[in-house]
């Protein structure tokens, strides 16, 4: 069979991740053997290791960061630490626009050898998740093996900080821009999450739109199901996340450091339970979320608890959701952790609607595994969401940054039983019609055949 060599700098953390894992799952029932070259961090059995969440990938070539992220600096450590799409301030992974040139080439040269060990220069097609140093290492170090990048919001998010001028205080954010650009606009395709990303991104990278192709993220129907909870179940279930098991952290960034009692959890019986999943990072607009619910539950019929779950630890931007809590006052907020990814599907069943209000989904991952497991969302007006939603139909949109629709939506959702039921079931068909991976999966390897064969044709013409 083909093989592709699939690479992804970062450990596993977020979206781009999961789509990784999906497709290496399920690229190899189409007829391609898959490579997966990625960081990982901390020990076996954790959600961060490589081999523990890629456990399903047939061929991992895991890169250790645990002793990288110790260093003076992790990012000149051997192998080097990621930098990453994010400014966050003492974090040990700066922003990209913040790493020099020397940096820059340690990082290449480190994964021009990464690559190499994994037979990146024997395979057919090299898959590069985001535009990172990696892509600059398969084009020194593989110039004869083709590209695909795949663009998953985040390197766009920086992007657009640095043409808008946003932070004067990024040295090398030029060059950075200038790198990324160039990468882009050498791969044969660039995979997109959205028919909006399909719109901007040619103008943004300078890339013909004819190279852009739309590769939605989906989700695995087989664990992604409507199987929701009894409600004896659901509560034994919150129990054991909130009281028992507790992961929620404080300022601390303590894994633990907030937990509740089970008298805490009176709002989750026999109620609707309204479900935040993501981090706490500044485009998710937690705090907005929190502010709006703080308004809404004085309007609700019955109470309905906010669960926001994720915040990797230790990691937000802007207010703590914990400080907004106790500005707000706001009653029956609960915060049960990082969960891993194999964990969110009972969690989803556990709840009743999905709260996305993030600004900048360049997707909305999250919004298509609820929508799997029969739960309506709500989500903000904006790039991926407003593409995955149909308001009224699956979930309510509101538009983005306003608080006043957001509490009308959340109120909305709350008291109106049989509409939430009616755009769950709308949601679950359109969830599996659009989203599932196996036909995905036969989608990206059609695209994986014809960049090889389009190469081969070329090749073969000028010989």
């Amino acid at each position: 069979m083909p093989r592709v060599c699939m690479s992804l700098m970062f450990f596993p953390r977020g979206g781009s991740a999961q789509v990784a894992r999906y497709m290496a799952r399920a690229l190899p029932r189409t007829g391609w053997d898959v490579t997966l070259v990625t960081g990982s961090l901390g020990a076996e059995g954790e959600d961060s290791d490589a081999t523990t969440f890629f456990r399903d990938a047939p061929d991992v070539h895991a890169v250790d960061y645990t002793q990288s992220v110790k260093a003076d600096d992790p990012l000149l450590a051997d192998p080097p630490f990621h930098p990453s799409f994010e400014d966050r301030e003492g974090a040990p992974d700066r922003v990209f626009a913040r790493v020099d040139d020397g940096t820059y080439e340690h990082l290449v040269s480190a994964w021009e050898r990464e690559l190499a060990d994994a037979g990146a220069g024997e395979a057919d097609l090299l898959h590069l998740h985001h535009l990172t140093p990696m892509n600059e290492a398969a084009e020194r170090a593989f110039p004869d093996v083709p590209r695909i990048g795949h663009l998953h919001g985040t390197e766009l998010l920086m992007l657009r900080e640095i043409d808008e001028g946003l932070h004067p205080g990024w040295p090398h954010a030029a060059a950075w821009a200038e790198r990324m650009r160039g990468w882009a606009q050498n791969c044969e395709r660039l995979f997109v999450l959205s028919p909006d990303a399909v719109r901007r991104v040619p103008d943004l990278l300078g890339v013909e739109a004819e190279r852009i192709v739309w590769a939605p993220n989906g989700f695995d129907p087989e664990v992604f199901e409507h199987r929701p909870l009894s409600q004896e179940n659901r509560l034994a279930f919150w129990r054991k996340w909130l009281v028992e098991e507790p992961r929620g952290w404080d300022k601390s960034g303590k894994p633990g450091s907030v937990a509740y009692r089970a008298a805490d959890l009176e709002a989750f019986r026999e109620h609707p339970v309204l479900l935040y999943v993501g981090r706490f990072t500044e485009v998710k607009r937690v705090p907005l979320l929190i502010r709006a619910y703080a308004r809404a539950r004085e309007c609700f019929d019955v109470p309905a608890p906010l669960v926001l779950l994720g915040g990797y630890p230790g990691e937000w931007e802007g207010e703590h959701p914990l400080d907004v809590i106790e500005e707000t006052g706001a009653k029956d907020v609960f915060l049960p952790g990082w969960r891993g990814h194999d964990d969110l599907a009972d969690g989803l069943n556990a709840a009743d609607v999905v709260v996305l209000p993030s600004v900048r989904e360049q997707f909305g991952q999250v919004l298509v595994e609820a929508m799997a497991c029969g739960l309506p969302v709500i989500a903000a007006d904006a790039h991926g969401p407003a593409e995955i939603v149909e308001d009224g139909e699956t979930g309510w949109l509101v538009a983005p940054d306003h608080e006043d629709e957001m509490v009308d939506a959340l109120v909305d959702a709350v008291n109106d039983w049989a509409k939430r039921e009616r755009k769950g079931r709308a949601a679950y068909d359109e969830s599996r019609a659009t989203y599932s991976w196996p036909a995905l999966a036969e989608d990206v390897a059609a695209v994986y055949s014809a960049v090889v064969s389009g190469r081969s044709s070329v090749v073969g013409a000028g010989s």
